[in-house]
């Protein structure tokens, strides 16, 4: 049963330690984790929100369920602001009935400097798409459309960025990499749902967000 998610959880920002990409302890860093309980706060920030996201489920284990259509929350900061490398990852639940291109996150600065997470949604299944940009000549995308995966169950995907290389993973599994410049970015905002020029919405559900300063080798990443 879904309910309005004003009437529930209040989404909490949960520090956790977690260990970077070397053996060295100086390099251990804190992940910031947004747990969708509340369409209106996100990461302690009063949001902007579009349609009607749901809840899903209830304690300590929300998600807010994007319609596809007219659904998603506008949170007024980037949390990988400052930082050379990151770790994003995120813990969703794709819908087989959605549309076929879908943003579920996109942060953005006021450089223009963007991170987008997407699906590609065909036959009931589904293929990751990341995107880092910062301008025309510097800019990648990963996605191998042959690289398929069943929807409507729940995944963690993670985008990881060390200063050069960017890569992805679907529950800890590296698909893809390729490298690209990216600068830390600036002040700005996140989108979750759609894309900030509101199309491409997504249609499922969306439980957990992370961001780490450092980019997690994949025996780290959540799965």
């Amino acid at each position: 049963m879904f309910f309005p998610a004003r009437a529930l959880l209040t989404a909490a920002v949960v520090s956790a330690a977690l260990v970077a990409c070397t053996s060295s302890p100086a390099q251990d860093r804190t992940s910031t984790v947004w747990i969708l309980g509340d369409a209106t706060r996100v990461g302690g920030q009063a949001t902007e929100v579009i349609g009607s996201p749901k809840i899903s489920g209830t304690g300590a284990n929300p998600a807010l369920v994007f319609d596809g259509q007219r659904d998603g929350v506008f949170v007024p900061v980037v949390p990988i602001a400052g930082w050379p490398a990151f770790t994003i990852q995120i813990r969703f639940k794709p819908d087989g009935s959605g549309g076929e291109e879908q943003r579920f996150l996109h942060l953005e600065d006021e450089a223009k400097h963007r991170v987008l997470m997407e699906t590609r949604v065909r036959d009931q299944q589904w293929s990751l798409d990341t995107f880092l940009f910062q301008d025309a000549a510097h800019k990648l995308t990963l996605l191998d459309r042959s690289k398929l995966h069943p929807t409507d169950r729940w995944y963690w995907v993670a985008l990881v960025y060390d200063g050069s290389k960017m890569s992805h993973y679907i529950d800890g599994e590296l698909e893809l990499s390729g490298d690209v410049e990216f600068p830390p970015m600036l002040t700005g905002r996140t989108s979750i749902g759609v894309r900030q020029n509101r199309v491409s919405w997504f249609k499922g559900a969306i439980a957990e967000v992370r961001f780490t300063p450092a980019a997690l080798p994949a025996d780290r990443l959540t799965r």
